[in-house]
Order: structure tokens, then sequence, then C-alpha cells
């Protein structure tokens, strides 16, 4: 059983009664607008949401909500942003930060992104427009919106009132000690406006609901500086927020929450998410929803985070492969298993061939795990239509033969005329061939016919017999068709008793000046015969 649907069996348990009240299942998850999101919060977004689609399709009711959290102080820069126009804010709400403009944000890759009404709504619309590509429909809000109408101002005013109590959850569950008199609330100080600033060193309470006053002191930290000011003001209706397992607790109820995972880290015991559910139990009286905790999602055998490279942003990764592709690359595995992927290593021309190898057997209508999970990384809504599926690989070296007619050795590669939805599938591999050949494809990849023999090239003398074979060969043909050069070359390498290494290596150095290429037969006979024939005669 594909694992989406083995969710789904645990959720109609789980939740059955809420199932049998016609009301919909909330299914929730978010993401800081802290700076560019990494490709590794895609993982969230696709398990969150084959899950909703799953239960679309077995007639639950059910809700996708996506937070775009914007209440979160600025912590950090990311390194493309000029510091001395975001540092003073350092310490503030997000939203309550600019937008960064062409002039403030020098990653050349991210000039595009529309200038915002502030920081997290600049960054966050670009994640959005990610979450749209890959044809995920969440219904997006902002955390601001929910604690400035105050949704929050009950778990606050219980989160003052049971600070002991929190503070003995910490320290039981997770082994943290809270020194002094810590209250687990975060004013936004009148003075400057800075959340992380502010220090809450106690309460008072006065006359009717919500009238808690909190004391507090605007105090330095080692990231940033705070202005001194002490005061005392109302937590309610946007003028406070929760520490953010706290916060996670809350959310759980204001939301109404059934499904929620996040990451691994989170979900170790005695993590933020054993602190955030003892929370929503024993403080806020809320039933914590049901888990999916998912593994990390690596980069060249590396965990994802802000990361500064090229390639690691959910943006870069939907410009360079298409929704299918990134929903296969999310959604293949189980969420317990880690992905890998290297967008400067093979991992692109794998996960082409594996979307092939699935829709072979979804074509043939075989009814399996494999078939099932071809229909669902697909879009919702879209037809899926039986194409040729030229190899990813053949059509990346096509795309730098500028010489030749892609169409027409489609056909070879396929054996039939494109129909077309054939030409249609073609364009598309084509485009993202292109894309990924100037971008990232390592080297072993990338080929360029070399105008000259090139320099330095030393043949041994059994190498040198077997190019003039095929030299031979060559000049007693008209037309190169790939199979028949294929058997040739074997026939030529089994006479010579040639190492394939060796005579390879020689075919592929006396072309492309490199020791490696694509599937030799079907090479050469995509590269005009003349050429072959003088460039293999300069050889020997």
């Amino acid at each position: 059983m594909y694992w989406p649907d083995k969710i789904i069996n645990e959720v109609r348990e789980k939740y059955k009664d809420v199932i049998a009240s016609g009301k919909p299942l909330i299914i929730r998850d978010e993401k800081t607008a802290s700076g560019r999101v990494h490709v590794g919060s895609l993982r969230g977004v696709a398990i969150h949401g084959i899950v909703a689609e799953v239960l679309e399709e077995v007639g639950i009711p059910h809700k996708y909500l996506f937070e775009i959290n914007d209440f979160d102080p600025m912590d950090g820069l990311p390194v493309y942003l000029d510091e001395k126009t975001f540092k003073p804010f350092l310490g503030k709400p997000l939203c309550d930060v600019p937008s960064p403009t062409p002039e403030t944000n020098n990653d050349p890759n991210s000039k595009n992104i529309p200038v915002g009404k502030n920081f997290a709504e600049y960054f966050g619309g670009e994640f959005v427009e990610v979450v749209k590509a890959i044809g995920f429909t969440p219904e997006i809000y902002r955390s601001s919106d929910l604690y400035k109408r105050g949704d929050y101002n009950r778990a606050i005013q219980l989160t003052l009132k049971n600070g002991e109590k929190i503070r003995e959850i910490y320290k039981s569950v997770s082994g943290s000690v809270k020194e002094g008199k810590w209250l687990p609330v975060n004013v936004i100080c009148e003075n400057c406006g800075k959340v992380s600033t502010t220090l809450a060193e106690d309460f008072t309470t006065g006359e009717g609901e919500y009238s808690e006053m909190v004391q507090y002191v605007c105090r330095d930290l080692d990231w940033t500086t705070g202005c001194g000011h002490k005061g005392s003001v109302s937590p309610y209706n946007g003028r406070a927020k929760l520490p953010w397992k706290l916060e996670w607790a809350a959310k759980f109820g204001i939301v109404g929450v059934h499904i929620e995972g996040g990451g691994k880290d989170h979900s170790t015991k005695g993590g933020s998410r054993d602190v955030a559910e003892t929370i929503a139990r024993e403080v806020f009286g809320y039933e914590p929803p049901y888990n999916i905790p998912y593994e990390f999602f690596n980069i060249a055998g590396k965990k994802m985070s802000s990361s500064k490279g090229r390639g690691s942003f959910s943006k870069d990764i939907v410009d360079l492969l298409p929704a299918e592709i990134v929903r296969l690359l999310m959604l293949q595995k189980e969420p317990q298993r880690t992905i890998e992927f290297d967008p400067e290593g093979d991992t692109v021309a794998i996960l082409f061939d594996t979307y092939d190898k699935f829709a072979t057997g979804y074509f043939a209508k075989i009814e399996d795990d494999y078939s099932r999970m071809f229909k669902l990384i697909h879009p919702k809504g879209e037809v899926i239509i039986a194409r040729a599926l030229p190899r990813f690989s053949q059509i990346a070296f096509l795309s730098q033969m500028r010489h030749l007619d892609i169409e027409k050795e489609a056909e070879h590669l396929v054996g039939h005329p494109l129909s077309d939805e054939d030409k249609k599938e073609l364009k598309k591999r084509l485009h993202y061939a292109q894309v990924w050949i100037d971008t990232y494809a390592p080297e072993d990849y990338q080929f360029a016919i070399q105008e000259k023999l090139p320099d330095g090239i030393t043949l041994n003398d059994t190498q040198k017999k077997a190019i003039s074979m095929v030299l031979e060969y060559l000049k007693s043909v008209d037309v190169i068709e790939g199979q028949a050069m294929h058997s040739k070359l074997h026939e030529i390498k089994e006479s010579t008793q040639i190492n394939p290494k060796e005579f390879f290596e020689a075919i592929y150095l006396s072309v492309l000046g490199k020791k490696s290429g694509p599937k030799a037969g079907w090479f050469l006979s995509v590269i005009d015969r003349e050429f072959l024939v003088k460039r293999f005669g300069e050889v020997v």
C-alpha cells in the first residue's frame, strides 16, 4: 500500500467521530518567511498536500491550511541582503520589517520577486507561487492576522496564569530549566517595536476580561540591541507573541488542527513536539493532532537549512524540474526516509528515468503501488495521457547538438513518428534538459564536439586498431544507424579483444576530448558521418 493511503486509514480510525459528523478535517503546515525558502520545505508541503488530495479522493471533507509565519522576529540576515539596510530591524516581527527591493537584495536569482508590503510578504509570496507551481492549493493565512484579531488572547492569558506549570513542563519533558521569573510571553516594545529584546518580568490583573498588563524591560541581546525602555503593556490583540513551542501548542486548538507533521528533529523524545503536545493537553486543553514525522531533505549529503548555495532554494527546483518530477522527488519515499538530491550530480537524470519506469506500468494498466504513486505525483485534475518518453539523458545530449533535427532524432529513439502529445513531451524535456545543462549538470553530461583533434591524445596500438576498424565501417555506409553502429562496435570489441574501457575512451577522447560520453553507438549515429571519417582518420 502506498504510504499516503496508509496514513488515510489511520486518520479514518483516529477521527471517525469527526468524519461522521461531517465536519472537515484540518491539515496544517507553515513556513517562517525569514528569507528565500529552501527546497527542503517543499517536503512538508507535499506530504500534507498529498494527504489532502487523497482525502478528497475518498470523499472526506477537509481543509489544507498553510501559514506564512510573519509574526516571528527577524533573528538573522540572509547573506544576500544589504546589512546596513536591515540590521536595525533585527528583533522586530517580520511583518514590521520593510520589503527588500532590487537595490537591497543582492541575490541575482531573486531579482524578479515583486516588492511586497513587508519582508514576510516578499519572501512568503515567492514560496506561495512555488507551492502553486507544483499543484498544491492550500488556503494561505498569516500568523499576524490571528494575533491581531485576538485569536491568541485566551492562550496568552492561560500562559500568564500557568507560568509555573509551563516551566515545570519544560523541565520534565525536555530538561530545559527557565531561570528566575521567566514569563513565557514576548511583548512588543512600545518604544522601539522589537519583540526579541523584551523580557517579561511580571504581570498584573485588572478588572474585566483580558485585563492583564505585562511589565517588561527592553534589553540588549548578543545579536541585536534593545532600547532600554521599561513599561507595562497589554499582551493582547497583537501586542505580544508566544515563544514558538507554546505558540505551536496554541495553534493546535486555535486552528483546530487534526493532521500536522514536522521534521523528525522536532519529534525526538523530549523535543519540540513533545513539549508542544504536553502544553496543548495540560495548559490549553487541546488534543494534539495526528503527527507525520518526516526525515531530512539533503542536498549532496548535507541537511538543508537556509542555504547560501545555488540550487538550494525552492524556486530553483521548480525552475529546474516540471511539477510531476518535483512531486516524484518529494513523494516517492515514505516520510521516514531521507531524500537525497544533488542537482549537480545525476539525480535529475535518474528522476526522469524513474518517472519513465513507473509510467510504463501505469500505461500498461498494471495496478500496483507504483502505478498508484504515478497517478498521485501528477497535479490534481491533470489528465495523464500515454505518450512517448524519450530518455532524459539522451535529450540532454541532443540539446547540445545544435545541428540536429531534434524531432527526427527523437523518432529514432522511440521507434515511431511522434504524435502531438509526443511532441509536447519532447518540447518539455528539451526545455528542462537545456536548463539543467546550462546550470547544474555535471561534466559527464556536458558534451561539445571538438572542432579540431584535441591535443595530447595518445592511443596504444590496440586502440588505434579498433578505431581504424570503426573508420572502415563508417566509410562503408551512407547512413549511420544507431542499433547497427552499436552492434558493429560490439563486434569490433570482440574481434580485437580490446578492454571495453580503453575502446570507448578512445572514441570519446577523439570526438569530445574527454574520457566518457553517451551510449557510444547512438552517440556516433547522431554525428555527421563525414566529420567522423575525417576525425578518426586523423586519429589513426
